[in-house]
C-alpha cells in the first residue's frame, strides 16, 4: 500500500504572533527544540515561516551596536518567508521526495480540505522509508557531500556566523590546528545571541556541540537511523580506522532524500 504524507507527517503545527521578537522566536525554537515556526496573524491564519537560520541573517551579529539594536526590535513579520509551501496530506510520499528535492525546503505545511492540519519534515521523510533502505545497498561514501564548512576552535562566533549565512550552510565543523574533529556549531548554538547579545570575545569552541560522525564505508540505513534516533539533520563522515584525521565530509537528511527522488530507487518503484 502507498504511503501518503498524512501517514508520516506531525499532526499540529508550532506557531509564534507575527509580533514576536527575534528574541521571543529564538526561546520558542529552543523550548520546542525545532527548527521552525510558523507565524500566524491574531486570526490564526499561516502568513508565513521563520527558521533558525532566519535568524542568522542579516546584521544581527555585526559589530556595530547600532545595527544590533536594530535587530533585536525586528519582529518573525520583519524576517519570515512566505509564502509558505503546503503538500497535500493525500500526497504520495514518492512524490513529496520529488517536492522536497525541487524546492529544496525542510518542511511542508500539510493541508487537508483547504484546512492546515500538520507539518512533514524531512526528518519525517526520512524516518519513514528508512526501513526501505536495504542494508549495505548503498553507504555514505556514494551521497555524501564531499565539501564541509571547516573552522578553527579559536574562530570568533562572529566570523563563523557570518561564513555560515553566506555559505547557506546550517552549521560549521570544528577542528583543531592539526585537522582532529573537534565539534559542531549549528544554527541552535547561536540561538543565544539573539536572547543575550553578542560577546565578542567568545570563540566558537566555547559554544560548539559535540559532532554526531559516521563511517564512510557505513550503510545508508545507518546513517538513516542514526539521524532519526539524534533528531539531526546532518552527520560528519570519517574514516573509522583514523578517527582523528581531517573529517572526509558529511551527509545530510537532503542527501539521502537526493537519492531517494531518483527514477531508478527502490523508493520510485511502482
Amino acid at each position: 500500500m502507498t504511503k501518503l504524507v498524512k501517514d508520516i507527517m506531525h499532526p499540529g503545527i508550532i506557531t509564534c504572533k507575527t509580533t514576536a521578537t527575534l528574541g521571543q522566536v529564538a526561546v520558542l525554537l529552543d523550548q520546542h527544540n525545532v527548527h521552525a515556526l510558523f507565524v500566524a496573524d491574531r486570526g490564526g491564519r499561516i502568513m508565513g515561516v521563520i527558521t533558525d537560520s532566519d535568524l542568522m541573517t542579516g546584521e544581527w551579529l555585526s559589530k556595530d551596536a547600532e545595527s544590533l539594536e536594530i535587530m533585536r526590535k525586528l519582529t518573525a513579520a520583519d524576517l519570515m518567508s512566505q509564502p509558505v509551501d503546503t503538500i497535500e496530506a493525500d500526497t504520495p510520499i514518492a512524490e513529496a521526495a520529488n517536492q522536497f528535492m525541487t524546492k529544496r525546503v525542510s518542511r511542508f505545511l500539510v493541508t487537508e480540505n483547504k484546512k492546515n492540519i500538520g507539518i512533514v519534515s524531512l526528518s519525517d521523510f526520512v524516518a519513514s522509508v528508512a526501513d526501505a533502505i536495504e542494508p549495505k545497498r548503498e553507504t555514505v561514501a556514494d551521497v555524501m557531500s564531499d565539501a564541509i564548512l571547516v573552522c578553527r576552535g579559536k574562530t570568533p562566533v562572529v566570523s563563523a556566523a557570518r561564513a555560515m549565512t553566506s555559505a547557506g550552510w546550517r552549521s560549521v565543523v570544528v577542528v583543531d590546528v592539526r585537522g582532529k574533529l573537534l565539534g559542531v556549531v549549528s544554527g541552535h548554538d547561536l540561538l543565544q545571541f539573539v536572547k543575550n547579545g553578542v560577546d565578542k570575545k567568545a570563540i566558537v569552541r566555547d559554544v560548539m556541540h559535540p559532532a554526531l560522525t559516521i563511517d564512510i564505508n557505513a550503510s545508508l540505513r545507518e546513517a538513516a537511523d542514526k539521524m532519526i534516533q539524534n533528531h539531526n539533520h546532518r552527520l560528519i563522515v570519517i574514516d573509522a580506522q583514523d578517527p582523528e584525521a581531517f573529517p572526509l565530509g558529511a551527509i545530510s537528511t537532503f542527501d539521502i532524500v537526493a537519492e531517494m527522488a531518483k527514477p531508478d530507487s527502490v523508493w520510485q518503484a511502482r
